[in-house]
């Protein structure tokens, strides 16, 4: 055990690999919401333009009207076409991001940013030139801003939408106060005061949008890190782990350092399998398999035990780890007499009845997380592990079905009244026979 004891004092860490699943899972989460953000945009804007053009070509006299008859087609065009080759150009880079796996750099956030909120400026200004700075101020584009805002929320990042919202109120304004539009005829002018009131509502609802984005990116995060702890745990301990054994492990930890501790460990293996299935089907043979460990891992789980290998026709499973347990003997031989009768009740429904073997022993192990640096495991090492192997193994030579040490038995004191003792049994491996009862 020396060796054994070498490797519990190295304690390993997997918190960076888990960090850096968790942050990428996060930047593709972000540029998904932002590759929904652009799209509504590049839609939204292509209707409208649309719209535009469809209404000027069937009732051209009507756009003419609102527009003193300056209606300037073209440049609409042209600024409608270098929007949508922006927004085309960002969908691009998200996408290629994506699949990299990669996140956008931020000051290519921001640099987008400042260019898509300056683009309404800019057909602002082709309103302004066309219907005159009065009217233009108060018709359809600075509404367009609002937009903007609105859809910066799926950014996720506060500070975007902060930002968004500055350079739409400080460009409007700027606007405003450069043309500084005489109002209709017979309004007053409603001074610098109604400009900068709008600008500073524009600028609140930039920040308040960057409030929801921010609580959003934080349910995000919320929901990821949940994901993350899950698929952690399915990695380590196997998608035999029930779910509220998964439940617990969030709630404790999982430890990711190897140590010594008492556990019941419990063989379990179908005799015959092999010779019946040479006379089936691959597909029966899985199909058998499946039902039959449907059962028995059920059972596990009631008891709180979890399967920690499946070994072809047969598996190994585990009580006090990788959650201590009080117990653990008591619960192994309970689950293993429920395991009998259920396959018992189950064989009776079947055309191919199976014999199952169980060997149950309880002592130290090292328990931890085992493998490659790319590829780790929990699972349990030691001469528990191995006695209760060859525990197993001596159902064939006595003919029964569930056989536990005399480690076993102590730990179950009364609860192991029924035990028929087989006597001292010479073991494969070891030097001295050992005592062997039998449960039935």
């Amino acid at each position: 055990m020396a060796g054994f004891q070498g490797r519990n004092k190295r304690k390993e860490t997997h918190e960076p690999a888990v960090s850096a699943d968790f942050h990428h899972a996060l930047t593709q989460e972000v540029l998904r919401a932002e590759l929904i953000r652009v799209k509504v945009i590049l839609i939204t804007l292509t209707v409208l333009w649309g719209c535009l053009i469809a209404t000027y070509l069937i009732f051209p006299s009507g756009i003419e009207r609102i527009w003193h008859d300056r209606f300037p087609l073209a440049a609409v065009c042209v600024f409608f076409v270098f929007f949508a080759l922006f927004e085309l150009s960002v969908l691009r880079l998200i996408g290629q991001r994506l699949k990299q796996g990669r996140d956008v750099p931020h000051a290519r956030r921001y640099l987008g940013a400042l260019i898509e909120t300056s683009l309404p400026t800019v057909a602002l200004y082709l309103e302004i030139n066309a219907m005159g700075p009065a009217q233009a101020l108060g018709f359809i584009v600075p509404l367009i801003y609002a937009m903007f805002i609105i859809l910066s929320t799926l950014r996720l990042d506060f500070w975007l939408s902060t930002f968004t919202g500055f350079v739409a109120s400080s460009q409007l304004l700027a606007m405003a106060l450069f043309y500084h539009p005489e109002q209709f005829a017979g309004d007053p002018d409603p001074g610098i005061g109604f400009h900068i009131v709008r600008s500073l509502v524009i600028l609140i609802c930039g920040i308040l949008a960057g409030l929801v984005g921010m609580q959003l990116r934080r349910q995000f995060e919320a929901s990821i890190a949940a994901a993350t702890a899950r698929d952690r745990i399915t990695n380590l301990f196997g998608q035999h782990v029930s779910p509220q054994v998964v439940e617990r492990l969030m709630a404790e930890g999982t430890g990711t350092g190897s140590d010594i501790r008492r556990v019941a460990v419990m063989f379990v293996d179908f005799r015959s399998f092999t010779a019946g299935a040479r006379t089936r089907t691959p597909q029966e043979v899985v199909d058998r398999l499946d039902g039959a460990f449907a059962v028995l891992v059920d059972i596990l789980d009631r008891h709180g035990g979890i399967v920690n290998k499946f070994l072809g026709d047969g598996f190994l499973a585990l009580f006090g780890a990788p959650l201590e347990s009080e117990g653990a003997t008591h619960h192994a031989v309970a689950a293993a007499r429920e395991m009998l009768a259920a396959n018992a009740h189950f064989n009776k429904t079947t055309s191919w009845p199976l014999r199952i073997g169980i060997g149950i022993h309880v002592g130290e192990v090292v328990a931890g997380n085992i493998g490659s640096p790319r590829r780790k495991e929990y699972t349990v090492i030691g001469d528990t592990v191995n006695f209760a192997s060859r525990l197993e193994a001596l159902n064939k030579e006595f003919d029964s079905q569930l056989l536990i040490s005399a480690a076993v038995h102590d730990a179950l004191g009364k609860d192991g009244g029924d035990a028929v003792p087989l006597g001292e049994v010479a073991i494969r491996g070891y030097e001295r026979p050992v005592s062997v009862w039998q449960l039935g």
